[in-house]
């Protein structure tokens, strides 16, 4: 079976809509028998919002820390894209890096990729769900 991985930006999710939007785009490719994974960014000006309230707590926070708040952007996104498509009767999961296995170094909000086990993603293709990853 083939497995489509679809990337969506920030403009792409920057509202509830636009998010309805891709979630129709993506249950549409599902349905016609591919397996989907898809790659979710924070929704519009959210990671500059993020950054300015960082600024407004400590301006020189270290990147350990603003690498954890940034991705809370990206984590948003992909638990409300998956609850759009399950909205849509599809079977959708979502999850951060770790959950899904990608493993990268210590180069905080710069990380480099050390390794994939995709083992986890896989099971849910098998399944038939849609798998939404933080990106």
């Amino acid at each position: 079976m083939i497995t489509i991985v679809e990337k969506y930006g920030g403009t792409s999710v920057n509202s509830v809509d636009h998010i309805k939007r891709i979630a129709s785009r993506i249950a549409r490719t599902h349905s016609r028998g591919k397996r989907v994974v898809v790659v979710v960014s924070a929704m519009g000006r959210t990671t500059d919002q993020l950054e300015s309230l960082a600024s407004s707590v400590f301006p020189r926070a270290n990147h350990r820390e603003m690498g954890m708040l940034l991705s809370t952007g990206e984590v948003i996104s992909s638990a409300l894209l998956a609850m759009a498509l399950q909205a849509m009767g599809k079977r959708a999961v979502s999850f951060t890096g770790a959950q899904c296995g990608i493993y990268t170094d210590n180069v905080f909000t710069n990380a480099k990729i050390l390794d994939i086990r995709i083992d986890r993603i896989l099971k849910h293709l098998n399944r038939n769900e849609i798998v939404v990853v933080v990106g």
